[in-house]
């Protein structure tokens, strides 16, 4: 199967089955959730994980599981997909879905998951479902729970075992509590190679009727940063302002510096011949004319510097100052002040012997 034939979640390029609402003949539905996968067999990315889930669930040992891995790469969706395969009709019945950004205290768990996995399925008369299935309990962001509800949940987990399955879904598995994970079979999710999201992109344009040109799918990968999530919402909010998706376009979009803008700074700020002063009025001048914001200025910096021919030292040097700044900016420093700092540290990286 191509790299055209895959979706969000690494999903075959299947013409959405479900019915969105219509207004003037546009779909409402946004293409994240149009052209999300609504069973296992339209899975393609992430093989091994896949086959390894579809294999438990064919021989009913489905085991309690710990999805872990960056947004965007298709964990809720693959386990959506499960819960739809295995259940079809009874979907909503025997799924009970949980965001713990939301629902994160230790009342949700002891009323509502409670309640659901203590409660014996009416399907079959006896705990699973008439294909022998247990429940599904799917909680979203678990890396938000408290740690006083992940440690009532470990109990919980074996308590029912033999009823239903806990899926926990988070970005840091860090954040689950180790009796927690050892509770669970641990499945990271990568991100999804740039091939895959280009060949999904060239597939929604065609059936969008967009046109989307080469730099425009480069553009668009770029800036979604292997998060199809992202990628999606990014093409179809620059398809909604502009007639063509080119790389302009997309830049213009979203707000995020071209790396045109970058390199020509990077020159400036890298030329022995330019002060101190114009090289700060430099930087302020296109921040200001453009509307960038600095921190993403400065994140697209550091990958054209790892491209820049420059001496070892002076490139560790550079790469020790900016993270230094990027850091004062999460915490709130002044914009001015730190854009300043930027100009300081390339001027500081000079003195550094080669």
């Amino acid at each position: 199967m191509s790299a055209d034939d895959v979706d969000m979640t690494g999903a075959q390029a299947v013409v959405p089955t479900k019915k969105a609402n219509l207004i003037g003949g546009k779909e409402l539905l946004p293409w994240v959730e149009k052209y999300r996968p609504s069973s296992l067999d339209q899975l393609v990315a992430h093989e091994d994980i896949i086959r390894t889930i579809e294999r438990m669930m064919v021989k009913r040992q489905l085991p309690h599981m710990l999805l872990h891995g960056p947004p965007g790469t298709g964990k809720t969706s693959t386990i959506t997909a499960l819960a739809k395969t295995m259940y079809k009709e009874k979907y909503k019945q025997m799924t009970l879905e949980l965001n713990a950004s939301d629902a994160r205290g230790i009342d949700v768990v002891r009323d509502q998951i409670k309640t659901f996995v203590s409660i014996k399925s009416l399907f079959g008369g006896s705990e699973k479902t008439g294909d022998g299935q247990p429940k599904l309990v799917i909680l979203d962001e678990a890396d938000n729970m408290t740690n006083t509800a992940q440690f009532a949940l470990r109990r919980m987990i074996e308590q029912y075992a033999p009823n239903a399955r806990f899926i926990l879904i988070c970005n840091f598995s860090s954040k689950i509590i180790p009796a927690l994970q050892s509770r669970c079979t641990k499945l990271r999710f990568g991100p999804l190679t740039d091939e895959q999201i280009a060949g999904r992109l060239r597939y929604v344009a065609e059936c969008e009727k967009v046109e989307l040109t080469e730099d425009g799918s480069q553009a668009i990968v770029q800036v979604g940063g292997g998060d199809m999530r992202k990628v999606l919402n990014v093409f179809q909010t620059t398809s909604m302002g502009h007639k063509i998706v080119d790389g302009s376009a997309v830049y213009s979009s979203t707000g995020v510096p071209h790396p045109k803008d970058i390199d020509h700074f990077l020159r400036t700020l890298l030329a022995t011949d330019v002060s101190f002063s114009a090289s700060v009025n430099a930087l302020q001048e296109v921040l200001r004319s453009k509307g960038y914001a600095l921190d993403d200025f400065l994140q697209l910096m550091h990958h054209r510097l790892i491209v820049q021919d420059l001496p070892v030292q002076q490139r560790v040097r550079l790469n020790i100052l900016l993270a230094d700044i990027d850091w004062r900016l999460k915490q709130g420093c002044s914009d001015l002040v730190q854009a300043t700092a930027i100009v300081g540290a390339f001027h500081e990286s000079r003195a550094v012997p080669a």
